[in-house]
């Protein structure tokens, strides 16, 4: 019976360890554009990761999964193409056990359109539902809310909902509202996710732009008050931090955003932003849903095999993350990614992301005249962003 108890005890703290994921979402009544916007940074042990077309339920999709996952089987955050998108954190202080979550929002992502469908459908789900999760979910009719969800129960906050969410945004880490007091993970990234976003609230600047060049980049941990984009050496200079508690750490393995649509918008207009593999060693590339259901070729792969990006951005990771031994995975140079002459690799793959957002405003604003994305324009976008993302790393896995 000891060892029996010690093998749960250490599975239980290593799952916590492996699974650390921070989300947000954000009404489109809080954002300049009037977008919803949501936003999951994905921590696991599953480091190769890719976007994969779904296209055998009622709505077609497009959703992050493992890369050794040939059938989609579980996804980790996606949306579809009547506009409704979905994410999780896995919750420790609820019950249940989250062996379903994967496989659970891929269901509802292939089969719900809105927000009270998702709610329909967590209460029609055979119990015990087998998922342990802080699902959110945003449509293309103004919903968003995040579900608390266990095996039996399941408790709805609504992002509109001034009582839990003052300023319009809610945070999610590894923890539940309505679990156990004090129990659960990532209390210090709610702190942080926390001050980044009321800050943002109060400057109004709650937009994707806020998203991209900070909170998915982001190396703050708020309560040591550690922050490594501020005060930066030259480059050249080592400064290793311990990263464990920040937004991005040595598991962080995605980082994407799906900006929803205004409510009268095509669903077809929804995008979803998608720094695939070790975010600050990635560029954010949009994607949306085509009739034909085309990806650019560095984010996803056939198969079982990994992303081209997620290649790239692991092995950018080494250069910010040399060492491997024990403990020492836990410590960044932090002046690989961020220096003070803005040549570290994350201030150089963040000049991409700008590059890219420039060329997508310029297509985005005539298609939400058109009502829809133009198929092959979006094809033609994906083949530049594609030659923009090799030629960046080739660059920098040359130097």
């Amino acid at each position: 019976m000891k060892r029996t108890v010690t093998t749960i005890l250490a599975l239980t703290i290593f799952i916590s360890l492996a699974t650390p994921c921070t989300s947000v979402i954000i009404s489109g009544k809080h954002t300049p554009d009037g977008r919803p916007l949501m936003w999951k940074h994905r921590d696991t042990q599953a480091f190769d990761n890719k976007l994969v077309f779904i296209n055998d339920g009622k709505y077609n999709a497009i959703a992050l999964v493992n890369s050794d996952d040939p059938d989609a089987g579980k996804i980790w955050i996606g949306f579809n193409s009547a506009g409704f998108s979905i994410m999780n954190t896995l919750s420790y202080n609820i019950e249940g056990d989250g062996a379903n979550n994967g496989s659970f929002m891929r269901e509802a992502l292939t089969e719900c359109e809105t927000v009270e469908d998702f709610e329909r459908f967590i209460e029609d789900y055979p119990q015990p539902r087998n998922v342990r999760s802080n699902f959110g979910v945003i449509d293309a009719q103004g919903g968003a809310a995040f579900f608390e969800t266990g095996h039996y129960t399941y408790t709805r906050f609504d992002a509109d909902d001034k009582r839990v969410a003052p300023h319009g945004y809610i945070v999610r880490t590894n923890f539940s509202f309505d679990g156990e007091m004090n129990e659960g993970a990532g209390y210090i990234r709610f702190g942080t996710a926390e001050k980044m976003f009321y800050k943002a609230s109060g400057e109004g600047k709650l937009s994707l732009q806020f998203l991209l060049e900070e909170a998915l980049i982001s190396l703050e941990n708020s309560l040591t008050g550690q922050n490594a984009r501020e005060n930066m050496l030259p480059a050249g200079q080592e400064n290793y931090m311990y990263f464990q508690d920040f937004i991005n750490r040595f598991t962080s393995t995605s980082s994407l955003v799906v900006q929803g649509v205004k409510e009268g918008e095509s669903p077809l207009l929804t995008t979803m932003w998608s720094m695939v593999g070790f975010p600050l060693g990635s560029v954010a590339i949009p994607v949306w849903l085509t009739p034909g259901g085309h990806l650019p070729e560095t984010v996803t792969a056939p198969g079982i095999e990994n992303s081209e990006i997620c290649d790239f951005s692991l092995e950018v990771k080494k250069k910010m993350i040399p060492s491997r031994r024990g403990s020492t995975q836990y410590y960044i140079n932090t002046t690989k990614a961020f220096n003070a002459d803005n040549t570290g690799i994350t201030q150089q793959l963040l000049e991409v992301t700008r590059n890219i957002y420039n060329m997508t405003a310029e297509k985005t604003g005539q298609w939400q005249t058109d009502g829809k994305p133009n198929e092959n324009e979006v094809r033609s976008l994906y083949n530049s962003f594609d030659l923009m993302v090799r030629e960046a790393y080739g660059k920098i896995l040359g130097e």
